[in-house]
């Protein structure tokens, strides 16, 4: 019987996943996600090297899902709105990429992917800058400050969940409430970034 290296490498990611977003990479062992994922550790290791490639790895593999997720709206930035909304049902449906980015950023370690994620988000802050400057978004933010900010309206719900239902006394899982959220997010992008 061949071995599925393919299908074994997806399930020991998936575990990764579930178990870094739970725990971080500082509160992660590789014995436990080998175990979740019903996978020899040495297997594990073969496949991805030490914790912190696989933490890397992971968290790359669901920033590719988000961008491959997403797509801007017709009209591009100048439904910034839309935009910010999609994104916040992106985070809302996959709260795992919240936990594993505030993971990345406590565990003060290597940024995973640097390179190519700070080239992505300078592009984007050139395709706002580029807005600004045709009157599409306003230009009194500057336009890297502005992708952090539309990013922040998308994702805050999910990164502070127990604050978001203190505040609104429900959470996420009502349908009603998560409409409520986005449609807030929505028009708190619009606020901030129309001219």
């Amino acid at each position: 019987m061949a071995w599925d290296t393919e299908g074994t490498k997806r399930r020991l990611k998936e575990a990764a996943t579930a178990e870094f977003a739970a725990h971080g990479p500082d509160g992660t062992t590789m014995a436990r996600i080998a175990e979740r994922a019903g996978i020899n550790k040495e297997r594990l290791y073969k496949y991805f090297g030490d914790k912190q490639a696989l933490f890397e790895t992971v968290l790359t593999d669901e920033l590719d899902k988000l961008a491959a997720s997403v797509a801007p709206p017709p009209g591009g930035v100048k439904d910034i709105g839309e935009l910010a909304g999609r994104t916040f049902d992106y985070h809302a449906a996959h709260p795992q990429l919240v936990r594993l980015l505030l993971w990345e950023g406590l565990a003060g370690g290597p940024v995973a992917d640097e390179g190519r994620r700070t080239a992505h988000y300078r592009d984007k802050a050139q395709a706002y800058a580029a807005a600004q400057r045709d009157g599409v978004l306003a230009d009194d933010i500057d336009p890297s400050h502005l992708v952090f900010l539309i990013i922040a309206l998308a994702a805050w719900w999910i990164s502070a969940p127990q604050l978001a239902a203190m505040l609104t006394g429900a959470d996420d899982s009502d349908p009603d409430e998560h409409q409520r959220r986005r449609a807030s997010v929505v028009r708190a992008a619009e606020r901030l970034a129309r001219p």
